[in-house]
């Protein structure tokens, strides 16, 4: 499975979001840099098909399908959209998504799946008070609970404070088990992963240098014009 975003803006002049070229795909994790409040949103938004950007287009393996991006990729942690409120319990927060996921969802459900995945001594703890590194451990495991998810897009992580290596680690982890994955950072955490990997990053808070991209065939532009309009809800 390959995502790419071609040329894409949001807003008056791009105001929220400026022309942005990315892909990321199967078996693999990238980041991209997306600076001010609310940038790293807006670009998680887009790039999981909940949000259509006023210009360029985003295609799943080649297609415009939104309900195929909603459906497969999962928006873990992003602000205002789709983050966990800090005052609730990590507990609180685990039997939510475990209904959402259609399985057990009671505190003892919740209780046993944090066990399990080795924080069960933090079912008690608000989620704003959780190690950064477990936190995104946490939600990963929860987005990838949901049937038919294939890839995840996770939004700034490096606000939590920790080492990026850490947060890192975890999403490489995920792309190891083939989850196609795509991390939205700021920018001085992007400079701290290029120090540590030697790693290039697509800068969304500026003007960019555009992908050189095949034109779209026509049936790749008559399925655009009739992707959806609505910004669907964040999962």
């Amino acid at each position: 499975m390959k995502i790419t975003l071609h040329e894409v803006s949001k807003g008056r002049g791009g105001q929220a979001l400026p022309p942005t070229s990315l892909e990321f795909h199967t078996g693999a994790v990238r980041f991209a840099i997306a600076e001010t409040e609310q940038r790293p949103s807006v670009l998680g938004l887009i790039a999981s098909g909940r949000m259509r950007p006023d210009t360029g287009r985003v295609t799943i393996d080649g297609g415009a399908d939104n309900r195929r991006l909603r459906r497969t990729i999962a928006l873990v942690d992003a602000p205002d959209v789709s983050d966990p409120h800090a005052d609730i319990t990590l507990a609180g927060v685990v039997g939510e998504e475990l209904m959402f996921a259609g399985v057990g969802a009671t505190p003892l459900h919740s209780r046993r799946w944090l066990t399990q995945l080795g924080f069960g001594e933090l079912a008690g703890v608000p989620i704003g008070n959780v190690d950064p590194a477990a936190r995104v451990r946490i939600l990963c495991e929860l987005a990838v609970l949901r049937k038919g998810t294939a890839g995840v897009v996770l939004v700034s992580p490096d606000r939590h404070g920790g080492s990026p290596d850490g947060w890192w680690r975890i999403a490489s982890e995920f792309a190891d088990r083939g989850y196609a994955m795509l991390v939205i950072v700021g920018g001085s955490a992007a400079v701290a992963l290029e120090r540590m990997h030697e790693l290039e990053a697509i800068n969304a808070s500026g003007p960019i240098q555009p992908l050189v991209l095949e034109a779209p065939t026509d049936d790749e532009s008559t399925a655009n014009e009739d992707a959806d309009t609505d910004t669907a809800t964040a999962t």
